[in-house]
């Protein structure tokens, strides 16, 4: 999967994920991957400019690789380690790779948060991902609200620390997620996003060749969001689209936007 997918002509390309993360068990996490590729077969052809990615948890993945099999879906995984070997309980890219995903969320808030990932770890997963040909879905944002010049600030650090082995800006994508919206009752406020993440592709497209990553927002999305974000890529969807009605909701918004 292309961290920048040229868009169609005279369209923006947009980006729908999920990620489940722990909140289904196994067999709710098969019924919901059966629910979302009937979603996305009733929407079907879907749009060129338009990519949908799944994240569920690791034991599915195999099973989420047969379901999805063919839906135009891209699978992606949750977390990944920084490298092969002696890493008991840890999950390789390369493993990740060879089972079908194709993209992986590095660096998210509750890593850091919870398991103490630093800027070194994020840029030393984002290597080894790119290594073994996967998409790092770069997941950055601030703990606390501030202004958006000095948010936009925060996460181009962020991004630039995890591109420090090498890595070319041109093969992440970014998720933009205000740790404060995550899980919180409401988004953060379209405006504010849209302030942040103008600033950040500024300051991020002198390094690319391809005029920056997609980024997309994530943080308590809904429908309803996606068309006032004007400056974003797409949503990164939690516990919402775990709702395949709803999910399939976002997906007609995506579509709509990519159609007009």
């Amino acid at each position: 999967m292309p961290a920048s997918t040229p868009a169609t002509t005279g369209q923006q390309h947009c980006v729908i994920g999920v990620s489940t993360k722990m909140y289904l068990g196994y067999q709710a996490s098969l019924d919901w991957l059966t629910a979302v590729r009937a979603v996305v077969a009733a929407r079907a052809p879907l749009p060129a400019a338009l990519t949908v990615f799944v994240a569920p948890s690791f034991p599915v993945l195999e099973s989420a690789h047969r379901i999805l099999a063919g839906s135009g879906v891209v699978l992606g995984a949750q977390n990944c380690s920084t490298a092969a070997g002696a890493l008991t309980g840890e999950v390789s890219p390369a493993l990740l790779a060879e089972m079908g995903v194709e993209l992986v969320e590095i660096g998210h808030a509750e890593r850091r948060r919870l398991f103490g990932e630093t800027d070194a770890v994020v840029a030393a997963k984002t290597a080894a991902a790119v290594l073994a040909g996967l998409t790092p879905l770069l997941c950055v944002g601030e703990t606390v609200r501030d202004t958006p010049t000095a948010t936009a600030q925060f996460c181009y650090e962020q991004i630039t620390n995890a591109l420090g082995r090498g890595v070319h800006l041109d093969s992440v994508m970014v998720a933009y997620e205000p740790v404060w919206a995550i899980g919180a009752a409401e988004p953060a406020e379209p405006a504010y996003v849209n302030d942040v993440v103008g600033r950040l592709r500024e300051s991020l497209r002198p390094l690319s060749a391809a005029g920056g990553p997609q980024i997309i927002y994530g943080g308590s999305a809904t429908v309803g969001l996606l068309p006032r974000l004007v400056a974003v890529d797409g949503l990164f969807l939690g516990r919402f689209a775990h709702d395949p009605a709803a999910f399939g909701r976002i997906l007609d918004e995506a579509i709509h936007r990519v159609s007009r």
